[in-house]
């Protein structure tokens, strides 16, 4: 087998770089992950639809999706402790 280097000394490899923060947006992540604006909205809105469509509570309503919501993903991520 001949050596593809005529000197004999090895060249280093490239490195294998991810993209900047990305370890550290995954860890922020896997701790305090967050529901999506749109799933927080379809929440509000079943809220309302099943409390019969009240006026004056959409703030309620997403409060309470939104916090159902973080709860569900706390549980299914183990993080309830």
């Amino acid at each position: 087998m001949k050596n593809k280097n005529p000197r004999g000394d090895q060249q280093p490899k490239p490195a294998v770089t991810t993209p900047a923060g990305t370890a550290e947006e995954l860890a922020r992540n896997e701790t305090s992950p967050k529901p999506s604006r749109d799933e927080v909205s379809k929440g509000a809105y079943f809220r309302y639809l099943n409390e019969g469509s009240p006026t004056g509570r959409d703030e309620q309503h997403w409060l309470e999706a939104e916090a159902h919501l973080m709860a569900e993903i706390s549980r299914v991520h183990g993080l309830d402790n």
